[in-house]
């Protein structure tokens, strides 16, 4: 039977029970209140009338008019509360009676004939009340037994529902808990053995079936292939820098916490989005995806973790190779933002330290300069050739370190922002011709020739001639540096839509694949290079051009030369 049905009877019956009982009771309890009403109403009253009359009837033969009409109300109220057998008889012949008192027919007489009908009357009512005590009493006796057969049913009814309702409910409900307890902790060998023909029987079933679908599931590569994936969404949401994950058509497909943090979004509003929807409302995914994938930028400045922090942004494309093929296909990228702000501020703290230094040993670099000038005049003494020789090396070294400190300096505004540019219209031309005259000198002693391809009619450029003529001048050093004894070197302008564009072109050595994109790094310096220097003459040369709205570039291949170029914004 099913438990709904149990239910269903089990309550219905008591419930039944109750409502009988209560019928029964209030039946029972009405009717002794009646058969109660009954004896005070009838029997009580007609004593109470008798008594009135042989109280008054004393007085009836002494003239006395008031007892006679008490006498004669309590007759009349008799007369109406006639309720026993034979009571109407014995009350009209004690109305004859006294009549005939009245009239004075036989006084003596009457009286006494009165007296005996009152007492009969007495009598008779007395006996009717001990008549209707012993009905009522019966009465009572009866609803104390049905009462109490009732109220035995509905305790026995409820007394069993105590004992037996909760075992069959709880049990069950214990032993299912048990088992999903063991499903939870991958246990999906666990069954329920309840196998009854009711609910319970029918849930068991279905677990039962669910627990053996897990189990298969759980030894099935899909199982594998979701846990995976779930270990590689929890290790992704653990990593500390904000990591998006894009398809080839642009949707997200996941975002760690980090970038949800730092997006102001929820993931429900940002996975599976086409980001290009979502860069409309936001403008820190639209920086993110208007910023070029291969260009080198500046970190961007997010708050986040309660301050002002600096990220990179990496691309990493993701590739596979499909079963049976040899071609790799794109999949999508992931997005990389590295907190990068530990590294900015010790970035900034060493450019101060290096502005600082380098300020400080300028000016006594600059006073050895100047010393070494007054040693070398014949006004200060004769030098033998050892100290002309040491005089040279010193001079030489000074030199150096002055470069190097003026190259530090330049950098340390470059990365505070400080460097002043004046831009003004300019001829292309005259910055080449400087450049080239700068460096004429050390050109000859390598016995290397520079050519100057000048294209005619250049337009004005906007630009700081100052600091493009130093670039170039840095290009034709370097050229020359590492070119070969009595090679040539060319100095190209040309316009290329609305730009004019400046090259220097050498047919030294060239520069390695590896580390082409590299020479514009801070401090970097080719591997296996035997010329020293500082690192620093491309990186300044490649902030100086970008802050003036240019573009630098390098073309080279290891053995055939290098080709660096200069693209700057027409008038």
């Amino acid at each position: 039977m099913r438990i709904k049905t149990k239910l269903n009877l089990s309550v219905g019956l008591l419930f039944s029970l109750i409502i009988l009982l209560s019928v029964v009771s209030v039946y029972y309890i009405n009717s002794i209140k009646q058969d109660t009403q009954n004896i005070l109403k009838a029997n009580y009253d007609s004593l109470e009338y008798s008594r009135n009359m042989l109280m008054a009837m004393e007085d009836i033969g002494e003239n006395n008019t008031d007892a006679t009409v008490v006498f004669g109300q309590n007759l009349e109220l008799q007369l109406r509360n006639i309720t026993e057998k034979n009571e109407a008889n014995m009350t009209n012949k004690l109305k004859i009676a006294f009549q005939s008192l009245k009239e004075g027919n036989g006084s003596v007489g009457a009286k006494a004939e009165m007296h005996d009908v009152i007492l009969q009357i007495m009598h008779l009512n007395t006996d009717a009340i001990k008549l209707k005590s012993d009905i009522a009493q019966k009465t009572a006796e009866t609803a104390n037994f049905y009462i109490m057969i009732l109220g035995t049913l509905c305790f026995l009814i409820a007394f069993n529902l105590l004992v037996n309702l909760p075992n069959n409910i709880a049990n069950p409900i214990k032993e299912l808990t048990t088992s999903i307890q063991e499903i939870a902790n991958k246990n999906y060998s666990e069954r329920v053995h309840f196998l009854q023909h009711n609910e319970y029987g029918d849930l068991a079933r279905s677990f039962n079936v669910m627990a053996e679908k897990l189990q298969e599931y759980n030894n099935s590569n899909l199982y594998s292939l979701s846990f995976e994936k779930k270990r590689l969404e929890t290790l992704i949401n653990k990593m500390h820098d904000p990591i998006i994950g894009l398809d080839t058509s642009n949707s997200i497909l996941f975002v760690n916490d980090e970038a949800l943090t730092i997006f102001g979004l929820k993931q429900s509003e940002v996975v599976g989005k086409n980001v290009a929807a979502l860069a409309v409302n936001n403008d820190l995914i639209r920086l993110l995806i208007t910023l070029e994938t291969n260009e080198k930028i500046l970190p961007i400045k997010i708050f986040a973790d309660d301050r002002e922090s600096y990220f990179e942004k990496e691309v990493v494309d993701i590739t596979i190779t499909p079963t049976g093929e040899e071609k790799e296909i794109a999949i999508g990228n992931v997005i990389i933002l590295r907190n990068v702000t530990f590294f900015k501020e010790l970035d900034f703290a060493k450019t101060n330290f290096i502005a600082t230094v380098s300020h400080e040993l300028k000016t006594p670099i600059s006073s050895i300069k100047f010393s070494l000038q007054l040693l070398e005049k014949e006004a200060t003494g004769v030098i033998n050739k050892e100290q002309k020789q040491l005089l040279d090396s010193i001079k030489e070294d000074s030199q150096r370190l002055l470069k190097l400190t003026g190259e530090l300096l330049d950098i340390s505004q470059l990365e505070t922002g400080k460097i002043n540019l004046k831009i003004e219209k300019t001829s292309p031309y005259l910055i080449v011709h400087h450049a080239v005259e700068a460096v004429k000198m050390q050109a000859e002693n390598k016995q290397i020739e520079i050519v100057i391809d000048e294209e005619e009619n250049l337009p004005f450029i906007t630009a700081d001639s100052e600091k493009t003529a130093w670039v170039l001048i840095n290009f034709l050093t370097n050229a020359i540096t590492y070119s070969n004894i009595e090679s040539e070197i060319v100095v190209q302008i040309s316009q290329s839509d609305s730009q004019v564009v400046f090259q220097v072109i050498d047919t030294g050595k060239g520069i390695d694949s590896r580390y082409k994109y590299k020479v514009f790094d801070k401090y970097f310096q080719i591997p296996g290079s035997s010329k020293s220097g500082t690192g620093l003459g491309l990186a300044i040369s490649k902030e100086f051009i970008e802050a003036q709205g240019g573009k630098i570039a390098v073309e080279s291949e290891l053995g055939l030369g290098s080709t660096f170029s200069i693209m700057m914004n027409v008038d």
